[in-house]
């Protein structure tokens, strides 16, 4: 009896797998306290919550089969990961299909300048919300400037997340490098925490509108936004193309009564692999752009899928099946 229930487990076993037609697919985020997760986690329940029964037609060599049983249903999860630097690696690797990514980084990456050793052959599906960056300190710190930094010990961003490339510009365009502070790699949620016990000086949070590990920090602690200088700012928008001018409308923030002069320091984007199934991309693309208005729902940051924001370039090419489908509906600029 007790074999014929072993042999009776292995054949449901294989049962289960064979049966199990369904394509996973992964989008990569970031870790939890920045808008990346957030907008990243909407993305994936929107599109899995839209997509039909009978799945999506996918090509023969995406489904393992012949065009005639291409049709595959789909599941859609999202992935806590390290941030962009992450994604672009394992979106190279083929261990996620979709993830989010910072313009400023992918710019790098698909041209292979700066750390990246070679080109990655990455691709926009969707150029999204912003990504706003700030230092914020606490009020009573004394740090009134990006200067002030110097001799302090100041939150960079996550290890590994790549905030450097546009951070040092920044530092640069102020006359700051990293040489001149202690430089300390956390999470943003773990930036609270350092601002709130005193062993950080200062932290840089960015993301979409509103942001919630800023959201956390200005509710629990009395907080000033560090200005970016004018001057330094023009420079930064004429030498790259991934910077732009963003105000923070006043009290986003608790205690932020005036409207703060922010940068986007590399807008958020959805990106793949270029090798990934256009099918697959054109389907997700059309899924997540119908039904957008339910991001916008889970996150304000939704409002940037939009007609007009959609394909702006960043910098890093599009894919084919994105660009399918926004021919479909008319926006695409050739």
């Amino acid at each position: 009896m007790k074999s014929i229930l072993f042999y009776l487990s292995i054949i449901c076993v294989i049962f289960a797998v064979g049966c199990d037609r369904k394509r996973h697919i992964s989008i990569g985020t970031a870790p939890a306290g920045g808008a990346f997760f957030v907008v990243g986690s909407a993305i994936a329940e929107v599109v899995d919550n839209n997509t039909p029964e009978e799945g999506w037609e996918l090509s023969a060599e995406s489904t393992g089969g012949t065009q005639e049983n291409n049709l595959r249903p789909v599941e859609v999860t999202a992935e806590s990961t390290k941030g962009t630097q992450e994604n672009i690696r394992r979106l190279i690797s083929g261990e996620l299909e979709f993830a989010l990514a910072n313009a400023a980084i992918s710019y790098f990456a698909v041209r292979g300048e700066g750390a990246w050793e070679t080109e990655h052959a990455i691709r926009t599906v969707m150029t999204l919300a912003p990504n706003v960056g700030l230092f914020i300190t606490s009020k009573s710190s004394g740090i009134r400037t990006i200067q002030d930094f110097a001799g302090k010990r100041i939150v960079v961003g996550p290890a590994g997340a790549g905030f450097e490339y546009f951070l040092k510009p920044i530092l640069a365009a102020h006359g700051v490098t990293y040489e001149d502070f202690a430089p300390l790699n956390n999470t943003y949620i773990g930036a609270v925490d350092l601002l709130a016990d005193g062993s950080a000086a200062a932290a840089f949070m960015g993301g979409a509108i509103p942001t919630p590990a800023v959201t956390q920090a200005s509710t629990s602690q009395d907080v000033f936004f560090v200005p970016f200088d004018a001057a330094a700012k023009q420079s930064l928008f004429e030498d790259y193309p991934f910077f732009n001018a963003i105000t923070i409308p006043a009290n986003t923030y608790k205690g932020q009564t005036e409207p703060f002069a922010s940068m986007n320091v590399g807008a958020m984007h959805l990106i793949t692999a270029e090798n990934v199934d256009e099918n697959m991309v054109y389907e997700f693309t059309k899924t997540l752009y119908t039904h957008r208005a339910e991001v916008v729902k889970r996150h304000g940051a939704g409002k940037a899928i939009n007609p007009k924001n959609v394909v702006k370039d960043t910098g890093t090419p599009f894919h084919p099946g994105a660009i399918r489908f926004y021919r479909e509906i008319g926006i695409w600029n050739e």
